[in-house]
Parts: C-alpha cells; structure tokens; sequence
C-alpha cells in the first residue's frame, strides 16, 4: 500500500513508500474501523517535519508517514462497532492517549506527559496512504453535504479549542458577552478562525501584511469582516477606533505580535494563542504596562494546539451553518489541489514555493 513518508532527522526526505493493507482486526474488541482516505490537507507542520525540523518514526520503522488533515469514507467496520456504517465519511483526530490521567478520560490533547503521539507528526503513522484503520473514538462522523470541505476541519477544531475555552475561562464572571474579536493572521488558520467569530456573532476585524488585492481579503470581505493592514493601521491603533476587542485570536506565525496583542487587548478580554514558533527571537516590550493592564483588566491568555474530538464536532456544527450562511465560501479555501500520491515531490513544492495558496491539498481518491 502506497504511502508518502519522510525519515526523521533527514532532511528533504519526503518519498513514497509502503505500507501493509490495514485490517479491522489490528483494532482490540471487534472495534476496529477501516477508512479509504480521500483528501489529505497540507500545512507548515508537514514542511517543518520534512525539513527535519521535529518528528520522530513510529516504533519499528525508520520512516513517518505524513500528513494529519484527512477525510475518508469507511469501508468496513468490526463486529462491534454501531457508530459506523460502510460508506460513511469520517475525519479522524490526530492525537493519540499517553498514560496521564488527562489521556485516560478523553482530554488527550492535554496530557501532562513530554512525550505525545499524534498521527502524521510524532511517533504515529499519518493519513498521506491509501487506507488506515483506527478506533471509533477518533473519528469524527461527518454529513454528506459537507464532505467535500470537511478536510478543513482538522485546523478549524485547533480554533474551535481556542475560543470555546475562552468562553469557559470567562464563565468566571457569571455574564462574559464578547462583542468585538480580532483575528491576527489572514491565513489559513486567520480565514476559518474569523468565520468561527462570526458564527458565533461577533463583529470581526482581520490584521495581516497584505495590502493589495488577494483572495484572502476577498473571502473576509465575504463574510463582512474588517480587514485592516498593519502596514497601514497598528493594532494599538486599531484597538483604539475599532475596539475594544473582547476576544483576539492570534495567528500569524510571529512572536512579537502577540505582545502588542497584550497591549490592546480589552477589559476582561481573552488573548488566543495558535502560533507555534520557534526560535530564539528577541523583542523589548512595555513589561510593567502589561503586567498591570492584565491585572487591573482581568484579561486573560489561553493557548490552543491540536484537539480531541469535542472540537473537530464544534467545527462539523459551525461549517454546517456556514454552508447555509455563506454559501460556497468554504470550497473557496480550497486553492491548490495535488491528484495522487505519486506527485508528491509537486505537493511539496507547491506547499513550499506557491504564496498564493490558501489550502494544498492531496486527492488520494475519488468518490
């Protein structure tokens, strides 16, 4: 069985490889489920592990199979699973339990433990193959109208984490009702986080670089977001005429950004870290301004990163609604397709060197 793998550690290289065909019966219990993949989802993870940057083989291998944002159809499913049926569409989630208590009960995306499995990234297999088998309570059912753009949901549950655990933080003040969000970022993970804030009602306002024409500011327009560039306006100053922001979503890759984010945020305002960087940069910053803003402001700084299944379900909920509401807005995320996992040289190139693309994605398979 075809599969497209990196060897950790070594740089660029990304290769095709092989497999065994997966068996309902690898899963104890009888509660084994058998997918065929159909679209894999490309992101800077996956470059990051093909540049030999983290990643690590499962036991027994010296290879890691890539790729953590799929939708597939179940083929077939063991004797003891009612949640699935052959023909159903699924996505799987991506982490796997450890041995804490927080694994054990179902929160394995907040496991205590160093070590952590996730699929396509760390110590597990991912989805860029022909076929996997998994246990029902890492796939996540998903509606036949939305098959076609459910491979995004795999980044859409990392923001749907974010802003439902600001809601819950702020359960603290018996009455939290956010008015004004800012999302910093107008990528990927900035497009789908601003329609996760406006389906939950908020008036919205963008950051990023761009100030030309693009797609991207197209598809915020779409939604009735505010796009400001910080070229232009500075998020300090934009707070001031816009805000103030009761909720701000941080995603764009940039350190520094999420101190001037602490700066402007509100009055018991909650600050959503997505970013995962790395490096050692350095940035002088207003320290005791800080400290006693968000002290004074009972504001707040939660982080997100990966996501159990709650999530990837908060985000089947949203993108229902938003198919109703902003027809045809999803599909337009999807820029740059791949057909086969033998271009997976272009799908990596393309993943690299194409600025424009708002989503790479993989075609394994056709319905």
């Amino acid at each position: 069985m075809k599969a497209v793998a990196v060897i950790p550690g070594k740089p660029d290289s990304i290769h095709l490889g092989e497999l065994p065909k997966p068996s309902v019966h690898e899963i104890p219990n009888g509660r084994g489920v058998l997918v065929q993949v159909l679209r894999v989802g490309l992101d800077g993870t996956d470059k990051e592990i093909n540049a030999a940057e983290y990643g690590q083989a499962p036991p027994g291998y010296d290879f890691l199979v890539i790729g953590h944002e799929c939708v597939g159809r179940v083929v077939e499913v063991g004797p003891n699973v009612t949640e699935f049926a052959a023909g159903d569409y699924v996505v799987p989630t991506v982490r796997r339990p450890g041995g804490s208590f927080y694994d054990q009960v179902g929160q394995y995306d907040m496991t205590l433990e160093d070590t952590y499995y996730e699929r396509g990234i760390n110590l597990r297999h991912g989805y860029l193959t022909e076929l996997f088998v998994d246990d029902p309570e890492y796939l996540v059912k998903i509606p036949r109208g939305l098959k076609d753009v459910a491979v995004l949901l795999e980044p859409t549950s990392i923001i749907e984490k974010g802003i439902i655990q600001a809601y819950e933080a702020q359960r603290r003040f018996k009455i939290w009702r956010p008015k004004k969000a800012a999302v910093l970022g107008a990528g990927t993970v900035g497009l789908l986080a601003a329609l996760s804030l406006k389906m939950k009602g908020l008036d919205v306002t963008s950051f990023g670089k761009q100030t030309g024409p693009s797609r991207n500011l197209d598809l915020l327009a779409h939604l009735g977001v505010r796009y400001i560039s910080t070229d232009d306006l500075s998020i300090r100053e934009a707070a001031k005429r816009y805000g103030p922001f009761d909720l701000m979503f941080e995603a764009t890759g940039y350190s520094p950004v999420v101190f001037e984010a602490m700066e402007s945020l509100g009055k018991n305002g909650v600050l959503v870290l997505a970013s995962v960087t790395g490096g050692d940069r350095q940035h002088p910053i207003p320290a005791d301004k800080i400290n006693l803003d968000f002290v004074l402001g009972n504001k707040l700084v939660v982080g997100t990163v990966n996501a159990n299944r709650e999530y990837f379900e908060a985000g089947v909920y949203d993108f229902a609604r938003a198919q109703l509401e902003f027809p045809g807005w999803l599909p337009k995320l999807l820029t740059h397709p791949v057909n086969g996992l033998e271009r997976y040289q272009e799908m990596m190139r393309t993943l690299t060197m194409e600025k424009s693309a708002i989503k790479v994605y993989v075609n394994v398979a056709y319905d």
